[in-house]
């Protein structure tokens, strides 16, 4: 289950306002320093995918990752959007130095 905010919805209602609405995949990324972490792009969905309607947006996710997820939650914050999960898969929090030589651009925002 995917639960969408209404910051995160009004976000993506903004964003799609002048073009037709994508899908949108939830996916495992490279999180640098604090490791891996859920996040988003547009893409289609395939048949390896658990897929969603949610907030008039579709949603896409990997069934091996969802299975580890769990309900997903997703909002927006001054930064950007959200990806969180009842089960945390990843990194989940930061154990790292990020001074001069830790993540590349002198902070951590972990």
């Amino acid at each position: 289950m995917i639960d969408l905010t209404e910051s995160a919805k009004a976000q993506l209602q903004d964003y799609f306002s002048d073009k037709a609405a994508s899908p949108i995949r939830v996916y495992l990324a490279d999180g640098g320093c604090a490791g891996p972490r859920l996040t988003l792009a547009l893409d289609e969905p395939n048949d390896k995918d658990k897929t969603e309607e949610t907030g008039g947006f579709t949603f896409a996710i990997d069934t091996t990752l969802y299975a580890l997820t769990g309900k997903i939650r997703i909002d927006m914050t001054p930064y950007g959007f959200t990806v969180e999960s009842e089960n945390p898969v990843g990194g989940g929090g930061c154990s790292c130095s990020c001074g001069d030589s830790g993540c590349g651009s002198g902070s951590c925002s972990c």
